[in-house]
C-alpha cells in the first residue's frame, strides 16, 4: 500500500518500469524444454542458471511489472555466490549494504550485540541490505543481455495438464488464450501459486498468530547499517519492533501488532504513520521523513510434502513459507532455484541420470525443515504464542539485563546454506579426516594466489586437488581441475595433505572428498553425484 494520491508502484526512490504482454508469433505455442511461472527473484535466478548450462527457459508472468515494496530485503553471502555464478552479482555489490552486526534492546537499554561470522578469506559479507526492487531489476537486466531466455510478462497461467513428455499450459494473455508445451515447468509463483492450486496440492504446517506490520520509510539517519530488534519498546508495549537500513536513504520498520489489535485499522494510512512516529522516536530520530510503502505480515511455517509432482518442480514460496525471522525466506528459495536449474540442465543435456531430480526434494524439503527449526525458535522468541512461552520470553529479557548471557535467546540465529550429507547425491565421507568441510556442506572460500577459490570454480562439477595426480580422470569426467599448493591457506581450510581432493557440484555443495584420492573413488562419487554410471 502507498500514501494517498500516489499509485501502486509511485515510488520515491524507484522508477519501475512497465512490460507490454507478448505479441501473438508463430513461435508462441513451441515445445521449450523448461517453463517457469513467476518472474521474480526465484524464478529469475532459476532461468539465469538454467542458461549459464545452456538450457533456454520461458518466464510467465502475470504482472506488468516488478513486486512493489521492498519486501525481502536482507540477502545472504551464498546468495550472493549464487549472483555470481549466474553472471548478476556486480550491481548488487555496487548497491548493497553490507552488514555483519545486530543489537537487540529490551525497554530501551541494549541486551545483546552478536556479529556473524566474517573474515578477509571470504569475497562476500555476511549479510547484505537490499530492497526486492532492486533485486529483481538487477535480474532482469542480466535476463535481458541472456538470448537463451524469453519472458512473457502480463500471462496468467490459468491450467497444467501432464502430457507423455511433458506438460501443457494454458495461458491467457491481454491477446486471448492458447495453449504452451513444455518438457518441464518450474512452478516459482509465489506463496498464492497458482500452478499448486491447478495441480491440487496444499502447503500443511503451522500458523502463528503474531502479525507485523512492514513500513518502508526514507529519512535521513545516521545510524550504521546494523540490524536492531526493540523488545516491549515503549513504542510498542509488549511487542516487538525490527529496524533495517536500506539503500537510498530507505528505512524498513516491523512493528508487531497487539493481540485483539484491529488489522484494518492497523493499516489505515493515519494509524501507521501515527505508529512510524512512534517508532522513529524510540530510536532517536526527529527529522522528517517520508512514508514510502507498507504492508502486513503473519509468520508461517508451511511447505508441501514434496517439491515434484510429476514433470512440476515447486520452487521458493510455492514450495514453502518460512517466517521472516532469520531472513530465510528468499534466501532459501534462490538456494532451491540453482538446485533444481543445475540438476535439470545436467539431465536435459544427457549429462546426469534423471534419478538426478529425485535428489532434489530431499536436499531442498531438508533445508526448509531446517529453516523451519530455526525460524520456529525465532517466531516464538519475537512473537510468543502462548502466555507461557511471553512468560519465558519476557523472564529471559528481564534477566538479560543483568546477565549478559541470558541476551543470547535474542540472536535471531542467521541463516547459513544447509547441508545435503544425507543426500542420495552426496558421497559418504572419508574418516580419515580431521577437520574441514565434510561432503554436502557448501565449500568454504579461501583466498589464492589468483584471487578467491570460489571464483575458481567452473560452472560444472569442479576437482579441487593439491598434486596433478588426478588429472588424467578429471579430464575424462569433464572437470574443472583446480590445483592448490600444500600448505597454502586453502589447503588448511581443507584440512588437506598433499594426496587429498574434494569434488564441488554446481551448486558450489562439496560431493565428496578423500584423504588419498583415486582415479575409482572419483568416478564412483561423480556417477553418485549425477546418477549416472561408473565410467
Amino acid at each position: 500500500m502507498r500514501p494517498a494520491g500516489r499509485g501502486d508502484t509511485d515510488s520515491l526512490y524507484f522508477t519501475y518500469p512497465h512490460f507490454d504482454p507478448p505479441e501473438y508469433r508463430s513461435n508462441l505455442s513451441d515445445d521449450v524444454p523448461v517453463a517457469i511461472v513467476g518472474a521474480g527473484p526465484v524464478g529469475m535466478t532459476a532461468a539465469l542458471a538454467l542458461a549459464r548450462h545452456g538450457v533456454p527457459s520461458v518466464l510467465f508472468d502475470a504482472k506488468s511489472t516488478f513486486n512493489d515494496g521492498s519486501r525481502a530485503i536482507c540477502v545472504a553471502r551464498h546468495s550472493f555466490r549464487i549472483f555470481e555464478r549466474i553472471g548478476a552479482v556486480t550491481p548488487f555489490l555496487e548497491k548493497a549494504l553490507p552488514w555483519t552486526t545486530g543489537r537487540s534492546f529490551y525497554r530501551g537499554r541494549q541486551i545483546l550485540e552478536f556479529t556473524m561470522p566474517d573474515s578477509p578469506a571470504e569475497k562476500y559479507r555476511p549479510m547484505y541490505n537490499i530492497q526486492q526492487q532492486y533485486i529483481e531489476q538487477y535480474l532482469w537486466d542480466a535476463i535481458a543481455r541472456e538470448p537463451l531466455i524469453e519472458t512473457r510478462w502480463q500471462s496468467r497461467i490459468t491450467g497444467a495438464s501432464d502430457t507423455s513428455d511433458g506438460v501443457t499450459l494454458t495461458v491467457e494473455d491481454p491477446h486471448g488464450i492458447h495453449t504452451f508445451n513444455a518438457a518441464w515447468v518450474l512452478a516459482a509463483d509465489g506463496a498464492r501459486s497458482a500452478i499448486r492450486k491447478l495441480r491440487g496440492l496444499r502447503l500443511k504446517g503451522e500458523n502463528y498468530e503474531g502479525r507485523y506490520v512492514i513500513a518502508d520509510v526514507q529519512m535521513k539517519h545516521d545510524y550504521p547499517t546494523i540490524r536492531r530488534a526493540l523488545f516491549d519498546p515503549d513504542c510498542r508495549r509488549g511487542g516487538t519492533v525490527l529496524v533495517h537500513k536500506q539503500p537510498d536513504d530507505i528505512w524498513r520498520i516491523d512493528y508487531q501488532l497487539h493481540d485483539g489489535e484491529d488489522e484494518k485499522k492497523a493499516i489505515r494510512e493515519e494509524t501507521v504513520r501515527a505508529s512510524v512516529s512512534a517508532v522513529l522516536r524510540e530510536i532517536g530520530h526527529d527529522g522528517d521523513w517520508e512514508l514510502e510503502w507498507w504492508s502486513v505480515y503473519s509468520a508461517n511455517t508451511l511447505a508441501l510434502d514434496d517439491y515434484r509432482d510429476g514433470r512440476v518442480f515447486f520452487v521458493g514460496d510455492s514450495a514453502h513459507i518460512v517466517p521472516i525471522f532469520g531472513v530465510r525466506g528468499l534466501n532459501n528459495g534462490l538456494a532451491d532455484a540453482y538446485d533444481i536449474a543445475w540438476k535439470l540442465a545436467w539431465v536435459l543435456q544427457g549429462k546426469a541420470g534423471t534419478a538426478l531430480l529425485d535428489s532434489y526434494t530431499p536436499e531442498r524439503r531438508g533445508a526448509t525443515l531446517d529453516v523451519f527449526a530455526n525460524a520456529s525458535k525465532s517466531a516464538r522468541f519475537m512473537t510468543p504464542p502462548s502466555p507461557g512461552w511471553q512468560l519465558m520470553r519476557d523472564t529471559a529479557l528481564n534477566l538479560a539485563l543483568s546477565h549478559p548471557f541470558a541476551g543470547g535467546l535474542a540472536n535471531p540465529r542467521q541463516m547459513t546454506p544447509y547441508s545435503y550429507a544425507a543426500s542420495p547425491a552426496v558421497w559418504a565421507d572419508d574418516t580419515g579426516f580431521e577437520g574441514g568441510p565434510q561432503p554436502g556442506t557448501v565449500l568454504p572460500d579461501a583466498r589464492t594466489s589468483d584471487g578467491f577459490l570460489s571464483g575458481l570454480l567452473g560452472p560444472g562439477f569442479s576437482l579441487v586437488t593439491f598434486g596433478e595426480a588426478l588429472a588424467e580422470t578429471a579430464a575424462e569426467l569433464g572437470l574443472t581441475h583446480i590445483v592448490l599448493p600444500p600448505g597454502s591457506d586453502a589447503a588448511r581450510l581443507l584440512s588437506a595433505s598433499p594426496d587429498s581432493a574434494y569434488l564441488i557440484r554446481p551448486d558450489t555443495h562439496i560431493a565428496a572428498r578423500w584423504c588419498q584420492a583415486t582415479p575409482g573413488a572419483l568416478r564412483q562419487a561423480f556417477a553418485r553425484a549425477t546418477a549416472g554410471e561408473i565410467k
